[in-house]
């Protein structure tokens, strides 16, 4: 089921969201929820609290070669994700389903090594870099009430267009 989207700078994209104990029937459907959501919204990313829930979960979709000719599509769910390690720097730009139509080009880490839990509770890793490593740091910002607006050196750099 197609879940609504909070948009604009509201309280619960300001919270940091609760660690999930129990990966049951409630969390599958829920991240089946998010995932239609982020299907139909074009994103790659969605965390909980963008979807008015202030658990730690993250749905993840890159389309085939969305970023790169060949690239296989990505598509994940991670419960109480975390960045264990991090390294480098990349500059560019990003957006957010929770702030429509705006662009800003920010720091981030070039490469990024996340564990997470699955759907069926097992513990899951992987290294990402460039903008790979881009969606994962934006998606766990979103789970301790951070925005990418807050990460902008340049606020030359933020564009505003009609959505």
């Amino acid at each position: 089921m197609r879940m609504p989207i909070v948009t604009g700078d509201v309280p619960i994209l300001r919270k940091t969201a609760v660690r999930i104990r129990t990966i049951d029937d409630r969390i599958r459907n829920l991240a089946a929820d998010m995932h239609e959501t982020l299907l139909d919204a074009a994103g790659v990313g969605l965390a909980g609290p963008q979807v008015g829930v202030s658990e730690r979960i993250v749905a993840v979709h890159v389309p085939a070669d969305y970023l790169e000719e060949g690239q296989a599509e990505i598509n994940l769910t991670l419960i109480n994700p975390e960045i264990v390690t991090a390294s480098g720097e990349q500059y560019g730009p990003e957006g957010c389903l929770s702030l429509p139509g705006i662009v800003a080009s920010l720091p981030r880490a070039e490469r990024v090594t996340v564990r997470w839990l699955d759907l069926n509770g097992n513990r899951q890793r992987l290294t990402a870099t460039g903008e790979y490593a881009r969606i994962f740091q934006h998606e766990i910002d979103h789970l301790d009430g951070i925005l990418f607006l807050d990460k902008v050196i340049d606020p030359n750099s933020i564009k505003r267009h009609q959505v």
